[in-house]
């Protein structure tokens, strides 16, 4: 087993949130699952994945509430989630409940407010970024959208992100200026900076404080997984909470 990697996000959010977000390095999942995959539904061995979640537990205050991601905009209230449910992201008012998705090139989205009263976490894979699924998020966090930070996490960076003019279209069929995250390459062929288009989305609907955004999934092969890649491979996380206002 290999030496667990965690990583934080890195913004200025109110000391009870908490945030963790796992690499590919730490587990016991053999390739091309190695090593630290936490997906169950991707070809592991469901005993390897219980074990990987296991490492992962013994970071957390309780265990996270998953979800069966499906690139929709279905927004869940993570301390109503029991056995997982479908939904693309999860929201938390109350002390440690854990919100988390999975990922491995989409886009890991985490969120809370300026008070450390709410948190969410959202997976915004194209499909689901192009069609609400962050303004779905900020709506079901309650708050004015101006007092929340967001933190992009490890996704497929600008320069691995091949998509065709199907993708830049729908996307500028909201928003016109969505035009500026996407390199023309060939005939109808673009690089998209998926980093770019959550920033604007997120503007639209009020999020100002912005951070993270400065990885790639397909570059960093040691690091990450990433489905574009490899194809077969494990699954990221990345997680967030609130914790006991009483010790911080």
């Amino acid at each position: 087993m290999s030496v667990t990697e965690w990583l934080q996000a890195d913004w200025p959010a109110p000391a009870r949130v908490r945030t963790l977000i796992t690499t590919r390095r730490g587990g016991v999942s053999p390739a091309p699952f190695d090593s630290l995959n936490l997906g169950d539904h991707v070809g592991d061995a469901p005993e390897n994945v219980q074990a990987n979640r296991a490492l992962l537990r013994q970071q957390l205050p309780a265990e996270p509430a998953w979800l069966v991601q499906t690139h929709s905009t279905l927004v869940r209230q993570a301390e109503q989630l029991g056995a997982p449910e479908e939904g693309d992201a999860s929201v938390a008012h109350s002390a440690n409940t854990v919100c988390c998705v999975m990922t491995a090139d989409c886009l890991p989205v985490l969120l809370c407010d300026q008070r450390g009263r709410v948190v969410a976490a959202a997976h915004a894979g194209w499909r689901g970024l192009c069609n609400g699924i962050l303004e779905a998020t900020v709506a079901g966090m309650q708050c004015e959208p101006a007092s929340l930070l967001a933190w992009l996490g490890p996704a497929i960076g600008p320069d691995a992100f091949e998509v065709g003019g199907e993708v830049r279209r729908a996307f500028m069929a909201a928003d016109p200026q969505a035009a500026e995250a996407f390199h023309q390459i060939d005939d109808d062929k673009f690089l998209a900076d998926i980093y770019h288009l959550a920033r604007q989305r997120l503007q639209r609907c009020g999020v100002q404080a912005i951070y993270g955004g400065d990885h790639c999934t397909v570059i960093e092969r040691g690091r990450f997984f990433s489905y574009r890649r490899d194809g077969r491979t494990g699954r990221m996380a990345s997680l967030i909470w609130l914790s006991d206002e009483q010790t911080g």
